[in-house]
């Protein structure tokens, strides 16, 4: 297949350009003027998205930029020569004399992939690199790669019978065309001039190829990583692992190789991971549920604070109808709740199942959470949502496995997002959203039929509520009633609602500072922000950490919510103002006796937050 890859009108043996940039220009001008490309302006940018994650200048004078784009007709190879070098970010810092240009379809099949997995992987060879800086036209270049290519050398070794090798690795790249295979043609051939058992799992750009089975992983004695995107790390609990990015894994094999020999690296630790039975699912849900986290962060982060700052010129000011109203608030509102807001259970959602689905499963998962934004579900009907549409894909994978290869090509583009969309939002309106708008009206109807009779134990009810689920159904139907309350004359549930709903967020805010060693890097930092977002009133502030640890966190902030919700109606507390925070104290009934009810309920969240996660290896 490299013969079709490879032509005479895409190779330039003397190339004009004096700088990195002038390279993938000219080059990308070869390709689009042989025809290759649709679109020349939207291949460069592919190329240089990818050289902003890394340079891909490697040692000995090689330079191989590439990329998958939907600008590209014809999956090809462009080959640039300038014997005089050119200076291209290389891992040695040498200027590069031979630069190959690999074009790759969005919709890439597995063989153009392995077929230009293949060409990365000669260039390895010091005898070919020689004989292609003395080229002196464009059909012996033509002769060397092509004589080599159909030598049919395996550059990945079959499988053998047994599965005790000695070392292991993981190759990957975050386009999976070039370096992956590169990184993983270096360790094998390495290892076999060392004498050494090696398997290497290569994480490309169609998917896990040689997949390292969970007996090959207890037997060898080290692990090596040599990856610049997430794979998957929850099977080598206690193993020796070295992680480095895939470049040093084409830099120095036989150093890394020595060190898994070795056992110098040091043991990974995951403490989620309990027995080699319960591993995979147990770490397998909370790593899909972190990616959904981690993504949707700066969405409640910026859209928390941009809704505070808006409160700052009046709770109402962002009402066009109200007499405080500022153009201003209104745009920050805008801004802040109604769309950085209306993202974040969405964006919850596809992030969760692309972690299970890889890319095929954002769309349906991110349908599912849109879904459940609009229609009361909350994130909680989020987390369904993306659970739902990632592995509503991996069905339809092992459904479409048996299509011809031929309709390969087709998969990503048309059938996974449209039969993963369509059966994801069939489920979601048909399962998941009608018992959750149930669950929303028995509660509400519960409420209402509370009365104000218990004024205590109304309050800790719908503080509680407030807690549950944090801006879902739930919380909503709390916020209703209060607010149904106010309308009627009835000061107190609304107070109690605030209460509740201030509480999680400046109680994960206080456990962040004050058990550090119980939160990561990210979630202290984001836990600043819940001073904000909690002072304000606006409880979404702690849906990262719930979602992140719901066994945890929620039971820790329902207790603290219901405390505070308690508490403000046994000292009488009314409030007139329907949202605010603290912005609203002064128009409170008893203020500071309201004040002690959030900071008690806080601190019971946090301590109960502090005493019931674990320890981090920070």
């Amino acid at each position: 297949m490299l013969d079709k890859m490879l032509v005479k009108d895409c190779i330039k043996l003397n190339l004009n350009a004096k700088s990195k940039i002038e390279v993938i220009d000219e080059l990308v001008d070869v390709l689009y003027n042989a025809g290759r490309l649709n679109d020349k302006d939207e291949f460069r940018k592919t190329i240089l998205n990818r050289e902003e994650q890394s340079s891909t200048g490697l040692e000995e004078g090689i330079a191989i930029p590439h990329g998958k784009s939907a600008s590209v007709k014809i999956p090809t190879v462009a080959f640039g020569l300038c014997k005089d070098g050119i200076d291209y970010d290389s891992l040695d810092g040498e200027p590069s004399k031979l630069f190959f240009m690999i074009a790759a379809p969005a919709n890439a099949t597995d063989s153009h992939i392995e077929t230009l997995s293949q060409l990365t992987s000669l260039l390895l060879d010091d005898d070919i690199r020689e004989q292609l800086l003395k080229v002196k036209t464009e059909q012996e270049v033509l002769d060397i790669l092509l004589k080599e290519d159909n030598a049919g050398e395996e550059l990945v070794p079959p499988k053998e019978e047994d599965n005790d090798y000695q070392v292991l690795a993981v190759t990957a790249c975050p386009t999976g065309i070039a370096h992956t295979y590169m990184a993983a043609e270096a360790l094998n051939k390495k290892a076999k001039e060392m004498g050494i058992k090696i398997k290497v799992e290569t994480n490309g750009s169609t998917g896990v190829k040689n997949h390292l089975t969970d007996e090959e992983i207890k037997n060898a004695k080290g692990i090596i990583i040599a990856a610049d995107k997430n794979v998957e790390m929850a099977r080598f609990n206690g193993k020796h692992v070295e992680i480095v990015g895939v470049k040093e894994g084409i830099k120095r094999p036989q150093e890394l190789i020595q060190k898994a020999l070795d056992q110098t690296a040091p043991l990974y630790s995951n403490k989620e991971t309990k027995t080699s039975s319960g591993t995979s699912e147990r770490k397998g849900f909370y790593k899909h549920l972190m990616s959904g986290v981690s993504n949707m962060l700066p969405f409640v982060v910026g859209g928390g604070i941009l809704i505070a700052i808006s409160f700052i010129f009046g709770i109402k000011a962002s009402d066009p109808t109200d007499p405080s109203f500022s153009p201003i608030a209104k745009l920050l509102m805008d801004i802040g709740g109604g769309n950085a807001f209306f993202l974040m259970v969405p964006v919850l959602a596809g992030f969760i199942g692309m972690s299970i689905a890889d890319r095929p499963g954002f769309a349906p998962a991110m349908v599912g959470g849109l879904i459940s934004a609009n229609n009361g579900g909350g994130f909680l009907g989020g987390l369904v949502g993306g659970f739902l549409g990632g592995y509503v894909i991996l069905f339809l994978k092992k459904v479409f496995a048996k299509l011809p290869e031929k309709l390969e090509g087709i998969k990503p583009v048309l059938l996974y997002p449209l039969f993963g969309i369509l059966i994801t939002g069939v489920l979601m309106y048909t399962v998941v959203i009608s018992p959750v708008a149930a669950v929303n009206s028995g509660i509400t109807n519960f409420l209402n039929s509370l009365g104000t009779g218990n004024l205590i134990l109304l309050g800790a009810i719908v503080g509680g509520m407030m807690a549950i689920d944090m801006g879902g159904p739930i919380n909503k139907a709390a916020f209703t009633f209060g607010i149904a309350a106010i309308a009627a004359g009835n000061y107190y549930p609304h107070a109690a609602v605030m209460a509740g709903g201030m509480t999680p967020p400046l109680g994960i805010a206080l456990a962040t500072t004050f058990f550090k060693n119980k939160f990561s890097k990210e979630e202290r930092e984001a836990g600043l922000t819940n001073y904000i977002m909690g002072a304000s009133f606006i409880t979404e502030g702690a849906i990262p950490f719930a979602a992140a640890d719901p066994i945890r966190v929620i039971p820790s902030c329902v207790i603290g919510s219901a405390l505070a919700g308690g508490l403000s109606m046994a000292f009488k507390c009314q409030l007139p103002a329907p949202h605010g925070g603290l912005f609203v104290l002064p128009i409170i009934t008893n203020p500071m006796m309201y004040l002690l009810s959030v900071i008690v309920g806080s601190l019971v969240t946090c301590i109960l937050i502090g005493i019931t996660k674990p320890t981090k290896n920070i």
